[in-house]
């Protein structure tokens, strides 16, 4: 008895355990943006891409500093090298060298002028430039996935709620009907009808449910959050929308040199512009100088370390020009490439420039829209909830027929999801406009 009330107890401290490390997130829209900013793995890779860019930008800075080398080296000649010579028509073998022998030195080197270095400066922080401008993409497209996702998980909890209402609703309508058939005062065509459509609704609802899972999986994962954590969402869909109903927004004009695509496309004609500035540099002398600082000492035997053992100082200093002269035009045939390159992107420039005025148009065509179809279908919800009022009014009283009052309610199921489906819209397509035009 007292072995199960242990296990019992490890076991319930098991549960406590898990429960406590399982962590429960609360966000607003803005709050979820500001998390997967943050969080994402896309945007964390994108904050490490910036570092490795500052990295490789101080590299090839140090290309260009004072360079310091040490080295030691030993070598045992266990077979020395010998020569022969003739002495009075005498043949003597000599040997030449030492059976062990060490080396210590210090060199110090400095670039003093190579063209390559200096493009190799700038185009480091080009590379810089663009690993920054990817991570503002990165944000932006992020911000726009993360509303999506959000509206997403609205729609389908609001779909869940009024499909549930429904459900009530109707159930206790085929309840009351059920009771008028008995009392044989409908035909059971009535119940029948009522019975499929029932089955319709309890069938969406489930598929909802099931939907309304997914989406925020999907959003836990865009939020860089375990799948198995808790999510609740603190902004509800109707204030949502309320709050991105903006005309202002359409009257916006529309600076391509603001997107960050355009700024990006600016990077890569700025990185083709280096590379044949690289390619002509190429053609320039480069000059250099070294500094050797060094001690040797040899022996028949190994006694390089001894207090006594004698060491040989010697030092030089060492400038190196080198001259391009003649490469066969290879030089020429690489810059005519680049320039080539740059020549492309300056033309792919002017196709992003016209594709993103294009995108503009679309944006706000298509959020304008959005606020018309919101209108539409908040009157057709209206509409729809008036007819299938007053059919429910007149089925009961044995005015209208279980068709008729069917249609009503079938209309009314589906004007209540373009409904949702308008704020949802209203929603995204403001979230494209704002990429587009930049807006954090």
């Amino acid at each position: 008895m007292k072995n199960k009330v242990i296990l019992l107890f490890l076991l319930m401290a098991g549960i406590m355990q898990a429960q406590e490390k399982k962590q429960n997130y609360s966000f607003s829209l803005q709050q979820a943006i500001a998390h997967a900013l943050e969080h994402n793995y896309s945007a964390i890779n994108a904050n490490r891409d910036i570092e490795a860019a500052k990295q490789k930008k101080w590299e090839t800075t140090t290309i260009g500093l004072p360079h310091l080398d040490g080295s030691v080296n030993y070598q045992n000649n266990f077979k020395i090298q010998q020569n022969q010579f003739t002495v009075n028509g005498v043949t003597n073998t000599l040997e030449f060298g030492n059976y062990n022998s060490m080396d210590a030195g210090l060199k110090l080197s400095q670039l003093i002028f190579d063209g390559s270095y200096l493009v190799g400066l700038q185009s480091a922080k080009t590379y810089l430039k663009i690993s920054q401008n990817a991570k503002i993409k990165t944000n932006n497209e992020l911000r726009e996935i993360v509303v999506n996702s959000y509206g997403n998980v609205l729609l389908a909890q609001e779909s869940v709620l009024i499909l549930e209402k429904n459900k009530t609703i109707l159930t206790k309508t085929l309840n009351d009907t059920r009771e008028v058939f008995k009392n044989g005062l409908i035909e059971e065509e009535n119940v029948e009808q009522l019975q499929l459509t029932l089955a319709t609704v309890e069938s969406s609802l489930e598929y909802s449910k099931r939907m309304k899972s997914i989406a925020s999986n999907m959003l836990k994962l865009v939020l860089g959050i375990d799948l198995n954590e808790e999510l609740i969402l603190t902004d509800n869909l109707t204030a949502l929308t309320q709050n991105n109903l903006d005309l202002a927004i359409l009257k916006e004009e529309f600076s391509v040199e603001n997107n960050i695509d355009y700024q990006i496309g600016k990077n890569v004609e700025e990185s083709n512009r280096l590379l044949v500035k690289l390619e002509k540099s190429k053609a320039l002398p480069t000059l250099g100088a070294a500094v050797n600082f060094g001690s040797n000492t040899f022996g028949s035997r190994f006694t390089m370390f001894n207090t006594d053992q004698k060491w040989f100082n010697y030092s030089n200093l060492g400038v190196g020009l080198n001259v391009p002269i003649f490469s066969s035009f290879g030089r020429s045939a690489r810059t005519q490439q680049a320039k080539i390159a740059l020549e492309q992107s300056k033309t792919q420039l002017i196709e992003t420039e016209q594709k993103l005025k294009l995108q503009f148009e679309k944006a706000k065509s298509d959020y304008e829209y959005s606020l018309e179809q919101f209108a539409t279908a908040k009157n057709n919800l209206s509409l729809a909830e008036r007819i299938e009022g007053k059919q429910q009014i007149k089925f009961r009283e044995g005015l209208s027929s279980s068709f008729d009052f069917t249609e009503a309610q079938q209309q009314l199921y589906s004007k209540q999801q373009d409904y949702l489906q308008s704020m949802v819209d209203v929603i995204n397509k403001k979230a494209t406009l704002e990429k587009i035009l930049n807006k954090n």
